[in-house]
């Protein structure tokens, strides 16, 4: 019995499906409901940066334990945290990352309207930062061809 779909479609069905992606440079782990997966630096260049990992410990990251994700596939450091790279796998509460990102926006927003406000104080009535740039149109009988 023939086979009724045209070879176009048959062809790009079994490209489609033999699509080629890359694979990802850091492993992802399975979702956990209500967490949210971040990497911080553990080294830059080779080395330590404990500064860094302090910094984003006291924000509320926790490691992931290589135990925890074994999806990972690679073993866990000293302490049994994912690490890969000088990337150490941490994670935080949804609601904590989406608070702390609505801080750090209002922060950015405050700085924004100041330097707007710090910059237009320094405008001069003869001179001004801005000035309103409007254009008109009118319509003439020039080359209208009738006298």
């Amino acid at each position: 019995m023939a086979n009724n779909t045209p070879r176009s479609t048959r062809e790009s069905e079994l490209h489609a499906n033999n699509m080629y992606t890359p694979p990802s440079v850091l492993p992802e782990p399975n979702p956990e409901p209500g967490m949210t997966f971040h990497w911080v630096a553990t080294h830059v260049m080779g080395v330590a940066d404990p500064t860094n990992v302090s910094k984003r410990l006291r924000e509320g990251w926790v490691p992931v334990k290589a135990a925890d994700h074994p999806e990972c596939m690679v073993p866990g450091n000293a302490d049994g945290n994912i690490e890969i790279g000088g990337l150490m796998l941490c994670k935080m509460p949804t609601e904590l990352v989406r608070k702390r990102k609505d801080f750090y926006d209002n922060q950015a927003q405050q700085q924004m309207d100041s330097v707007d406000n710090s910059f237009l104080k320094q405008s001069d009535s003869r001179m001004p930062l801005f000035s309103e740039k409007s254009s008109s149109t009118s319509r003439s009988r020039f080359g209208s061809g009738s006298k």
